[in-house]
């Protein structure tokens, strides 16, 4: 798998929140927030949600921008954004501030978990406009998650671990940072970290598939099946829409690809006379 291709792959994983798999054109006419000269609408498209965030968080940065978690809320909010961007030109300006917020707060908070986190993620937008410059990002978008991991690792339902188990999942073994045992130890320590959490577990599920661990991927989706609703139910609301529509494809898809194997696990077993 080439560098653009893992770039791809990563970025389902990056967020949690209600965006973190929908990639959709910016549509400027859709945009009502606040300093437009209109009242923000009851409820939002994915991308204008993601704008008007944008330019909240923007403005409280500008009134205020030593403070740490105001600075760490604008650099997510640049990351959200970049999701949306209707080319890589836009992408990279929007990220380029991010990292530039980010890296900031780093060098006044070496210590803050967020601050880690999300140099990471814009760092990783900024990947996805790149080509040969891309691997070196990689190696740097795993400094901060490694960094922020050993800060907060519980911090965006064990955001760190997720990243960094899809990054070693994706990358090449060979001239990159590709490591199975790695990606395993990370996206099961994910899952223990946060298990209700339903992307932690299916990227689990999906990569002992690929490894073609066909029973451990079983046992661990009939744990996600058994719990289902309950996730639905924790995770509730608007914000959580883009998500729920991700996670139920990938859902139904893993059903389809493990349901003998699952089926196997539930058999009872025979006794001896």
């Amino acid at each position: 798998m080439n560098v653009l291709s893992l770039l791809v792959c990563f970025r389902f994983a990056l967020r949690s929140a209600w965006l973190c798999c929908c990639l959709a054109t910016l549509d400027c006419a859709t945009l009502c927030v606040r300093g437009q000269g209109t009242n923000t609408p009851a409820k939002l498209s994915p991308a204008a949600r993601a704008r008007h965030d944008f330019v909240e968080a923007r403005s409280r940065f500008q009134t205020n921008p030593t403070n740490s978690e105001i600075a760490w809320h604008f650099a997510r909010a640049c990351f959200d954004l970049a999701e949306f961007a209707r080319n890589n030109s836009d992408r990279a300006e929007i990220a380029e501030t991010g990292i530039s917020v980010a890296r900031d707060l780093v060098s006044r908070v070496p210590n803050l978990a967020p601050g880690r986190y999300y140099l990471g993620m814009n760092l990783g937008q900024l990947a996805r406009t790149k080509s040969l410059g891309a691997l070196r990002l990689v190696d740097q978008m795993e400094k901060e998650f490694l960094a922020s991991q050993r800060l907060d690792p519980k911090f965006d339902y064990a955001g760190s671990d997720r990243n960094l188990g899809l990054l070693y999942l994706e990358a090449p073994v060979i001239g990159s940072i590709g490591s199975r045992s790695k990606a395993r130890s990370h996206l099961r320590r994910a899952v223990e970290l946060a298990p209700d959490y339903p992307e932690n577990r299916l990227i689990l599920i999906e990569a002992y598939t690929r490894w073609g661990d066909s029973m451990t991927a079983a046992r661990e989706f009939r744990v996600l099946q058994e719990n289902w609703s309950g996730y639905r139910k924790t995770f509730s609301g608007d914000k959580w829409e883009v998500s729920w529509s991700d996670w139920n494809t990938r859902f139904e898809k893993l059903k389809e690809q493990l349901s003998d194997h699952v089926g196997r696990l539930e058999m009872p077993r025979k006794t001896r006379p």
